[in-house]
């Protein structure tokens, strides 16, 4: 069996855990920078505000129903977030964290487990110790699993947050409930084909031939198709080193100073860098984006972006942020105010365990350094050691002008009890 755990409104339940004269009030969460709205309360999405709403737009409307707004606080979902997946691990140790609210957990020797029992009990045990609520969709496979969840989380009342399917009956009553548009793993182009099939209801989909859906939508289709017929053929995900890399970010405001963004730059290298020895792995290349207010027509626009390959595989942060630096400092030009920047790294392989060359090689005394500065910036938090070229109070430079505290990640935003 399958479980989908999935956090209710998260972003929103994270700020009301803190705070809960926010409890049962409209809640919308804004995007990097204060652009749009990513995330709504239940009682928000009543009110008729949109997902995507630029905040300047809606301001107004917010104020005139009372919602309230805040900047995304991503090191307190983050951490919270943590918080659960580590509560779901004492469960089983069969977890896929799928996104920052969901998770997928596998149950291997459970036979004899009360399946709804055993979700009730995880949606008390997560809600008790983070304060968030929950719900939980149990079935044979994943697909189904996702299906369950959405059961619960529509019909809170009568499933008390948590819907096991185990029978054929259910299968078949859940796939009759559940719109085609809303089943997991089918996207706008896959609808557009099975519309004009004419299905409308998950069941449709189950119901066409083996054949056509392995010729028409291939191997991911097909296997969707056996999931949803409750053969598990989709598997929970193992964690794989990634091929990629990338830190890109807009910036508070548009700049044409140089000296900011090489800042910035170094900044996103420096990040970069630091997730590459995270996986343990270097990289051979270095990308650097660097693009200019595409929505400010009357602006002049440029778009530019440029890689350097590398003479051997290196995590170090001081290399790969004066190749980054060197190369935007090419790339900038003057007149042209730029809002938004990246670095990725590639051509990715172990750290330890790669070719080596005769001539060139990365300095000894990196590796070292590397090692003492991510355990002094896991000690202390905060990016305490920088680059000299990196801005030393701020890591993030983002306009967040209704940011709430960071209540579990930093020391002076701690609740304080009286």
């Amino acid at each position: 069996m399958y479980a989908l755990v999935d956090c209710n409104n998260f972003y929103a339940s994270c700020e009301r855990v803190f705070n809960p004269n926010l409890n049962k009030k409209p809640l919308a969460i804004l995007s990097n920078n204060d652009g749009c709205v990513i995330a709504r309360s239940d009682e928000a999405k009543t009110l008729g505000l949109p997902m995507g709403a630029p905040i300047f737009k809606w301001d107004s409307f917010c104020k005139a129903k009372n919602i309230a707004v805040f900047s995304s606080n991503y090191p307190l979902y983050g951490d919270m977030s943590s918080r659960v997946m580590k509560i779901l691990e004492q469960f089983t140790p069969d977890v896929e964290v799928y996104s920052i609210d969901e998770a997928f957990l596998q149950f291997k020797g459970f036979e004899n487990y009360n399946f709804n029992d055993y979700g009730i009990q995880i949606r008390k045990r997560i809600l008790k110790w983070t304060g968030i609520p929950t719900c939980v969709g149990i079935a044979p496979t994943k697909a189904l699993s996702k299906i369950a969840n959405k059961i619960a989380r529509k019909f809170p009342e009568k499933t008390g947050g948590v819907y096991v399917i185990n029978s054929e009956e259910q299968r078949i009553k859940a796939l009759n409930w559940m719109p085609i548009e809303d089943v997991w793993g089918i996207g706008r182009g896959l609808q557009k084909s099975l519309k004009a099939k004419g299905c409308k209801k998950a069941i449709d989909f189950v119901n066409l031939p083996d054949a056509w859906v392995r010729k028409n939508f291939g191997t991911t289709g097909f296997k969707l198709k056996k999931d949803l017929e409750g053969i598990a053929t989709l598997q929970l995900d193992e964690i794989k080193t990634k091929r990629a890399i990338a830190t890109t970010r807009s910036f508070d405001f548009a700049y044409d100073d140089l000296n900011y963004i090489k800042e910035r730059i170094s900044t996103f290298a420096t990040n970069c860098a630091e997730k590459l020895r995270k996986q343990k792995s270097s990289c051979y290349m270095v990308y650097v984006t660097l693009q200019s207010d595409k929505h400010k027509k009357n602006l002049k626009q440029h778009r530019v972006s440029n890689m350097v390959n590398l003479p051997y595989p290196t995590d170090s942060n001081l290399i790969i942020s004066k190749e980054a630096v060197n190369m935007v400092t090419k790339m900038f030009k003057k007149g042209i105010k730029y809002k938004r920047a990246g670095v990725i790294v590639m051509g990715i392989v172990p750290t330890n365990n790669h070719q080596l060359q005769m001539f060139d090689c990365e300095n000894p005394k990196h590796k070292p350094l590397m090692h003492t500065i991510d355990a002094l910036n896991t000690k202390y938090s905060d990016y305490k050691i920088k680059l000299a070229n990196q801005d030393l109070t701020r890591t993030w430079k983002m306009r967040q002008e209704r940011l709430s505290p960071r209540y579990t990640t930093k020391l002076n935003d701690i609740i304080v009890v009286k």
